[in-house]
């Protein structure tokens, strides 16, 4: 969840592709099944059925893949390292990698299934929550499909959010950093950063105000440019200043470790991408091809920041890891374009949850008042999000928390879930049930991730008040 736009269509999750359109809604309540089966013998292309404006071939796939996972965390990647071990965090990134890129797979590989079951051409994750409980094998668990729905509703939204809350404590920094030239004993002052923070908060209104993308969304490119430019110059001036490769520990305790989990999987998860890529693409059955080749990509790029940003700055390193950077005229000029880029992005990171929140609260005002309460609902939405940010200042701790606590269930959770509701039946568990415990440990790795990364990055976070 990230520093860009992510750029994917028919989800109120995240950011459409045409950013002149409205975002899809969540569809209305009715008594009535919003999802039929039809017989297996009725067979449905649903590939031939879509009716896409602008589909994307598989490099434009790919592209968005990359650009929907890495973002704002790739800049506090080096933090996690350092919390856990040199050797032990590189490891586990790719593990990580294999870990997402799978869980990404099965649920698009179930919302397939489900396009011909239910002569369907598109879903949301939301929409394939709710269809694969409504029409799931379990009849009593159907009743509960709208809360599975608003579940994920709930989680997007408070991962979005809480992505914003970690731009502005970025932006914050930056300006802090540039404007006092802080020294390594200022950078620590929390109450000076919290001062900044507070001091975004009219900038940040005024710029949520912004109700159309169109205004925005060519940002997302330079954005992109800019984190290539930061990896590279993390490499550069990692490695001019590293000490002995033996000197740096390769582990360190249990407690960095699931904070260092929460904020690589805050870094790289892309599970609100997924299906709305697929949704979009040309040839959607080479979906696995572009997922394997974005992942990889994805994961490089965090190990190179990772390995080299901690390998370089030492136990000192702080994030975003720009500001590690010397104080020399290309580092500070990269520094302030990448603020400026972050403060532009984080409306684009506010639109989509808030544009989710307010289908919601607008049933509750006359429509004639729409424009003074969706109003009235973005600055309250941005002050929340400025006092947690000013509360809570730990740029760390809070993306492992939202890796944890968020994307725990809806990258790993959820998607397992879903799959075992959609083939229990069909093509059912398979010998000595191989599908059942794969999907089980699937959830238990998210489980252990979800306690214990909750627990130690909030601890975390109470430690910095």
């Amino acid at each position: 969840m990230e520093l860009n736009s992510n750029n994917i269509n028919h989800t109120q999750t995240e950011l459409d592709f045409d950013p002149s359109k409205p975002p899809p809604q969540p569809p209305p309540y009715v008594k009535a099944k919003r999802f039929v089966l039809h017989p297996e013998k009725d067979t449905f292309d649903f590939v031939k059925e879509r009716q896409i404006r602008r589909p994307t071939n598989t490099i434009e796939s790919t592209g968005h893949l990359i650009k929907g996972c890495l973002g704002g965390g790739i800049l506090g990647i080096h933090e996690a390292y350092m919390k856990s071990g040199l050797w032990t965090s590189l490891f586990i990134t790719v593990i990580f990698g294999f870990y997402i890129a799978y869980c990404m797979h099965i649920l698009v590989k179930s919302a397939q299934t489900l396009y011909k079951r239910l002569h369907l051409t598109e879903m949301s994750y939301p929409d394939l929550a709710e269809a694969s409980l409504e029409v799931g094998p379990f009849p009593k668990l159907r009743k509960y499909s709208k809360i599975f729905r608003y579940a994920v509703d709930t989680v997007i939204c408070i991962d979005l959010f809480g992505a914003c809350c970690v731009y502005q404590i970025i932006i914050a920094k930056t300006i802090k950093e540039v404007v006092e030239a802080s020294t390594e004993e200022q950078q620590y002052d929390l109450n000076r950063l919290r001062l900044y923070i507070f001091a975004l908060l009219i900038p940040v209104l005024l710029l949520c105000m912004i109700t159309t993308l169109k205004y925005l969304a060519p940002f997302t490119l330079i954005a992109d440019v800019f984190i290539v430019a930061c990896v590279v110059a993390t490499i550069y001036y990692g490695y001019k200043s590293a000490p002995p490769l033996a000197s740096v520990p390769a582990w360190k305790d249990g407690i960095g470790f699931f904070e260092f989990c929460g904020i690589v999987v805050f870094s790289m998860e892309g599970i609100g991408v997924s299906l709305p890529i697929e949704n979009n693409m040309k040839e959607p059955e080479k979906f696995p091809k572009i997922l394997a080749a974005g992942m990889c990509v994805v994961v490089l790029f965090l190990m190179l920041v990772g390995f080299f940003g901690y390998w370089g700055f030492g136990e000192n390193s702080i994030s975003p890891v720009t500001l590690n950077f010397p104080t020399e005229i290309f580092p500070t000029v990269l520094k302030c374009l990448m603020g400026v880029m972050i403060f532009i992005t984080f409306a684009l990171n506010f639109w989509a949850p808030f544009n989710l929140v307010w289908y919601y609260v607008s049933k509750k005002h006359s429509p004639k008042k729409y424009w003074l309460w969706e109003r009235i609902y973005r600055s309250i939405f941005v002050i929340a999000i400025t006092a947690i940010a000013i509360a809570f200042p730990n740029i760390g701790n809070l993306m492992g928390l939202l890796g944890a606590f968020c994307l725990s269930n809806m990258g790993f959770i959820f998607p397992a879930f879903i799959e075992l509701l959609v083939i229990w039946e069909s093509p059912g568990l398979g010998r000595l049930y191989w599908r059942f415990w794969k999907n089980i440990f699937v959830i238990l790795i998210g489980v252990l991730l979800f306690v214990a990364g909750t627990y130690s990055n909030v601890k975390g976070l109470i430690n910095s008040l």
